[in-house]
This record gives C-alpha cells, structure tokens and sequence, in this order.
C-alpha cells in the first residue's frame, strides 16, 4: 500500500493524471459507442503460427528432456536443439493418411495464448512472438477480453484434413455464432497468409452446410467485416523452395530435416503457386512460357517460377503428362506456375526425385480432388459486407529458382543453383544480375510476390479512389488524392502520384459504389515484411481508426479520412530537431520521466478531450 499511496501523492503533487503517465491512451475516449462495443474479434493464424502441444508419453533415449502431455512441440527450442530426433517424431505426419507418428502426437493449442507467443521465454518470446502486440494494443485502447477470439489449428493439415480429424469448420461456425450470442453484433475476422487460406475454405464449407437462401443471410449476420492480411491470392514462390530443398524459418536444423518433416504435412502444398487465368488440371493449357492463357494479365507470373537441369539419360522410363516438344529446352525443364499447381513438376521429374509421386497424390487428394473447394484456383472476393486487403510492399521479394540434381538420395537430392528477385521494378538473380521477365514496378513482402498479394485489387469497381499516405502522424500536406480512377485491362489500377523515396506511405485503393452495400479495400504499407506485418503499430492504428469509422454515428464518408493523422500513443510523438521542441503540438508535449534516454522518448501525448477522433469521421 505504501509504494501506491507514494506514486498517487507524487502524481498529485506533480499535477498529472495516471492516464498522462500511462501509454498515453484514455479508453473512456474510444469505442463507447453501443454498437462498436457489439463486435468481436475473430483471429485466424497463419502458416506456423499456432503453437502445438504434445499429447503423448515419449521417452527420448539419453536425455533428461522427454515429451509428456501438453509439452509445447510448436515451438520449443530447447528440444529442437536437445532431442531433434524426438522432435520430429511429434512433428510429423504420415505423408498418406495424415495420422501422426506411432510414437507421438501433437494437437493445436487453445485460446489467445496459442497464438501471441510460440516460444515464450526472456530470449525466445520475443523472436517467437506473432500475435502479441496485437492483443496489447487491444488492451490498451480498451478492448474487452471476451470480445477477441483466436481460432487457432493444426497448420500441417489441409482443409479437408482439419475437417475430418478436428472438426475445425464446425467449430469455427460455433465460434462466430457464439460470438453474436455474447456480444450481440456481428464478427470482424482478422487472417494472416494461409489463415486466409483456411478461412476461404471456411466459407465453401459453409455454403454446403446451409441452405442457399440462408448462406448470405448468415454471413451478414455474423461476420461484419473481412480483413486479408498479407495474404497469397495466387500462391507464393517459397512454397516450391521449401518442398525441394527445405525453408528452416530460422530453426537450428539442416534444409534436408526441414524438408523431410514438410513433405508430410499435407498443408505444404496450399500455397503453390498458380495462375490467374488457367484453372489447374491435368492438361497444359498454355504453351507460350507465360504461366497464363492470356498474356496481357497484369497478375501473371512475372517470370517461370521453376528451372530444372535435366541429365541427358534422365527420361528414358517415365510417362510424364502429355507436353508439346517446342515448350521446353533441351536438357532443362522450365515451369510456370501454371504446371506447379496441376502436378506436372512432381510427374515430369519422377526419374530424379522418386518422392514427386507421394507429393502429385497429396496434391491430388487434398486440392484438385476436394469435393468443397480446389484452392489452387483464382479467388473471388468473398460475399461480405467489408473486405479490406493489407499487405506489404517494396521489399525484395523471391519469384523464382533454378534447381539440378546432385545424385544423392532423399532429402539431399536438390541443390539450389540460383534465387530470382523481384526488386525495384526488376527481376535479378542471387548474384545481383538482371534477368528476363515481366516485373512490376512495385514488389511483394519478402515472402509473397507483389502480383499474388494484389490479387484482390480485381474485386474492386471500375471507379476506385486511391490516396497516398505518410504512415506517420501528419498533418496532411503530404497527402496525395486521385479519384474515380479506371482500372486497366487486366485488372491494374494506375497510380500516378509523386513519392519521396526518404518517406514510407500507405496507398488506400478504396471502392463504396461498385457492390450496393458493400465496400473493398486493399492497403499498400511501404516496407513491411510478411511476417512482421501483425506487429506493426502503423497497421493496427489504421486498422483501430477504420473498425470505429465503421460503427460510429457521426460517421459520414464511406471510409475514414485520410486527411490527417494525429498521434494516438505516446509513442507517436517525436522530437522535431528542427524546431527545437516536440513535433505536432497541438496533441504532443514534452514531458520528462525518469529514465528516458533521449529527447523523442520525452514526448507524450498531451491529456485528451476525445473530441480529435471527429476529425475521422
């Protein structure tokens, strides 16, 4: 009691309020409309992003470290460097059925924490930490705990597979509709990369769950808004990297061990990359080294995602699918995505890698055969009243790779010749030389192509409004606006506006008119990689102003303006070296506090009135 009573009279004494001290945030000013406080939260991870725990007794031979029940498998770094070999028993999955290993199982965590932090730990947590910045922001602009769900899963599955062992589409309609029960209002849902991916496989499903007449009823009823974050519309070059050579996210194990565990997880095939235009099957559709049948489309490939060097014996004794001779070269196979995604690459290739058959069966039974839904097809944007699409750009991004052969046996059977790039509005390969292709002239994330992530741009009208941002608080003279812009054939939409290549921006593509009812959306944050895109205080501000846009009374534009951007936290305020003081008075003042090392981290946000939040409305 003594240390509170201390800090209560030093804050008197001081003049400052607790919430003047706080993070610079007074919830009492957010979100106290009736309606706002009727939404719910519904998260849905993505790729790797869901922890897993052991359900199993593994004893593992000359270690102290063995696996009981509810031991964190998904992600725990002491075994994965202790016991590998224990590891992988409760990761993998048997690459036919599914069915875990004999010796161990695993199964998906529950609740928030499955997902804020895989490895917490003082070192660990934050390099494992995905979700949990999110949900610190929820708290601290006043979010109510019961009111964000996280609809976490077994991402080594495929969505069929999560049906059949977990029941996952069940329980995820029992969530939204336990969500309206609680809250009274509909769910905004929140999907990172193959979380998208899983929750368009969620509205197929439902679709044969309900009633025609009542399936768009039930998505109005109970999912307000649809936010896509960094999703892969079309597939990321990645994927194939990993199921040739093996992608260790940063673990401390071999490419090889890293391979071997993917090739069991049905789920490693649900971002292949695919084309635009050409619906897989087991018939080429395109000859012309495009992966697409019509070669003006703005979201092609920009180059052949795949080169294989072919030894001159190789081919004697396989029957691959059916091609013409004049669409590949002698002595190396080239591979748009278009022959990715229909199995030719795993058939063609059978004579140097004999683990291409258990892969073409995989794709087989769990994508191209799906009764539900083929992913590895073009999306379409779904039937939701709002659909915002956020991903990250201008990052060096891979596109493609050049494989060949070495001789040895499974895992170790590929070696990687070559990476290619898209960046800076061209294509080069790991040495840094430009190479042919298609680029466009901005790129994707890091880890999914520009022209897989800006799919959803073709499900906006032919009249959109684009603006372009500072990502930072502004005052709006850097604020760049062109409205009623037509899309190009093939879906592009032209930005002719200046930028300052000193400065990150957000460009908003926004459409309110094209579907009565119904608003679109896609955001292009500068400079934000795939994976931190979820952590990022510029998105979940945004994010935060549009979500209490949409459900305030005073609203009166289709989307929130973009006009100016105030800062919200203490950690929007800066130190203007030019002037001499804080930057953006009018909301930042300076306000020293013990332990602050430098002039920036003394600006705070100035006690609020509330009222600054009508200038979005």
């Amino acid at each position: 009691m003594a240390p509170l009573l201390l800090r209560l009279l030093l804050l008197l004494g001081l003049g400052l309020s607790p919430i003047a001290l706080g993070a610079g945030v007074d919830a009492r000013n957010w979100g106290t409309d009736e309606h706002h406080r009727k939404f719910s939260g519904v998260i849905i991870p993505g790729f790797m992003s869901t922890r897993l725990r052991s359900w199993s007794l593994l004893d593992c031979p000359f270690s102290p470290l063995n696996f009981n029940p509810l031991d964190p498998v998904w992600l725990d770094t002491r075994k994965v460097l202790s016991v590998p070999y224990c590891w992988m028993k409760c990761m993998v999955l048997d690459p036919v059925n599914q069915t875990d290993h004999p010796e161990c199982k695993s199964r998906p965590d529950s609740g928030i924490a499955a997902i804020s932090e895989l490895d917490p730990g003082y070192i660990t947590g934050p390099l494992s930490s995905v979700w949990k910045d999110w949900v610190a922001w929820c708290v601290e602009f006043g979010i109510e705990a019961e009111s964000i769900v996280a609809a976490p899963y077994d991402w080594r599955l495929a969505g069929s597979a999560l049906e059949a062992r977990d029941l996952y589409f069940h329980r995820l309609r029992l969530t939204f509709e336990t969500c309206r029960k609680l809250r009274g209002g509909p769910s905004l849902v929140f999907a990172h990369s193959l979380g998208n991916n899983v929750f368009r496989y969620f509205l197929e499903w439902l679709k044969q769950e309900i009633a025609p007449k009542d399936y768009l009823m039930w998505i109005d009823d109970h999912i307000f808004a649809y936010h896509a974050l960094g999703a892969p519309f079309l597939g990321a070059a990645e994927t194939v990297k990993g199921w040739l050579s093996g992608v260790t996210f940063g673990l401390p194990i071999a490419e090889g061990t890293a391979r071997s565990m993917l090739s069991t997880f049905s789920s490693g095939l649900w971002m292949l990359p695919f084309s635009p235009s050409c619906v897989p099957s087991t018939k080429a559709c395109c000859c012309t080294g495009r992966d697409s049948c019509n070669e003006d489309d703005a979201f092609s490939w920009p180059m052949d995602v795949l080169k294989i060097d072919v030894p001159m014996d190789a081919g004697k004794d396989v029957n691959p699918l059916p091609t013409l001779p004049e669409c590949s070269l002698p002595f190396q196979r080239t591979y748009p995505a278009q022959k990715i995604a229909d199995g030719t690459i795993f058939l063609e290739n059978l004579d140097i890698d004999a683990d291409g058959k258990s892969a073409f069966e995989l794709l087989k039974k769990y994508y191209l055969d799906d009764p539900v839904l083929n992913p590895l097809t073009p999306w379409e944007r779904p039937p939701i009243k709002n659909v915002y699409c956020i991903y990250g750009v201008n990052l060096k991004t891979e596109v493609g790779y050049h494989f060949a052969p070495t001789g040895r046996p499974f895992p170790d059977n590929w070696m990687m010749k070559d990476v290619f790039y898209e960046t800076d509005g061209t294509l080069v390969s790991r040495s840094g030389v430009e190479v042919q292709g298609s680029p466009s002239a901005v790129t994707g994330d890091a880890t999914v192509p520009y022209n897989s992530l800006s799919w959803c741009k073709t499900w906006l009208g032919e009249q959109v409004n684009v603006t372009r941002a500072p990502q930072t608080a502004h005052d709006g003279s850097d604020v760049q606006e062109l409205f009623n812009v037509e899309p190009r054939p093939g879906g592009d939409i032209p930005v002719n506006v200046s930028r300052d290549n000193r400065m990150k921006y957000i460009t908003y593509y926004e459409d309110a008119l094209s579907i009565p009812g119904k608003k679109t959306a896609v955001w292009e944050v500068d400079k934000i990689d795939h994976r931190n895109l979820v952590r990022s205080p510029v998105l979940l501000r945004e994010l935060w102003l549009e979500i209490l846009h949409d459900s305030h009374p005073q609203a009166t534009r289709s989307f929130v303006s973009k006009a100016k951007r105030e800062p919200m936290r203490d950690e929007d305020c800066f130190w203007d070296y030019s002037k001499a003081r804080c930057a953006m008075m009018q909301r930042c003042e300076y306000r020293y506090v013990f332990g602050d090392v430098h002039l920036g981290q003394s600006c705070r946000l100035k006690a609020s009135t509330g009222t600054h939040i009508l200038h979005y409305l």
